[in-house]
């Protein structure tokens, strides 16, 4: 499943141009930070992909900072931005977490690499059932990871879940709402990975990264999907347009 890594940062990084095409043409806050989240979550599967042929600790940071702890909640900015009515509490938030991630990435910068743990990296084995022995986390470090990613998937996935069921109690533009199920099937994806982890299955979170941005990029494009004027005509902008 090693290299899974490679089809899913291609696939994430067709999504940024995507996503970032659509901000050209249409604008949204959400989606520049969208955005922002893939091209972590693009260089997190990236990253993966180097270490299956050789260990580097630039990667492994890399890898961790973008992947573990940035991905999941500037996805959840993006619909938190979109949702959130008030644009003064939206880019508030945006800031404190701005804040959140170049803490986040002085913590990486300043965390000791093991060198005996390095030595012994077996490129035959997924990283995710190493970094614990090979990158020495602070308490600090430990609790900003968790925090971010309970943000993010609780701003991304609830986000979508939310999106889903007013499209689906105004039963309006339902192709919307499957594209917000898919975002949320496929941003809990990941999410999952830790679970795999800790069950001794960390080859699974190649496989979760992967079915995770298809469906997300499935639900966007379903989301996006171009609808006559008049089947949109006033209904309000809740999900990922």
């Amino acid at each position: 499943m090693h290299y899974i890594s490679l089809f899913s940062t291609l696939v994430t990084f067709i999504f940024v141009v995507a996503v970032i095409e659509r901000y050209r043409r249409r604008g949204g806050t959400h989606l520049l930070l969208w955005g922002v989240g893939l091209v972590f979550y693009g260089l997190g599967t990236l990253t993966e992909a180097v270490m299956i042929f050789v260990f580097h600790p630039l990667a492994l940071k890399v890898w961790y900072l973008s992947g573990a702890m940035l991905t999941a909640a500037w996805l959840g900015q993006g619909t938190i931005h979109l949702l959130v009515r008030s644009k003064g509490v939206a880019r508030t938030l945006t800031i404190v977490l701005a804040v959140a991630s170049l803490l986040a990435a002085a913590l990486l910068v300043a965390a000791p690499i093991n060198p005996t743990a390095a030595a012994a990296y077996n490129v035959n084995q997924p990283i995710s059932g190493q970094y614990k022995d090979i990158l020495e986390r602070n308490t600090g470090m430990v609790i900003l990871t968790i925090l971010l990613n309970v943000y993010g998937t609780i701003g991304l996935v609830g986000g979508a879940i939310y999106s889903a069921f007013i499209f689906w109690r105004k039963r309006v533009l339902m192709d919307r709402m499957v594209g917000n199920i898919l975002i949320a099937a496929g941003a809990l994806m990941p999410a999952m990975a830790g679970t795999f982890i800790r069950a001794g299955l960390a080859d699974w979170l190649y496989l979760s990264e992967f079915l995770g941005v298809v469906l997300m990029y499935a639900g966007f494009v379903k989301a996006t999907a171009y609808r006559p004027a008049a089947e949109s005509k006033g209904t309000a902008a809740v999900s990922a347009p």
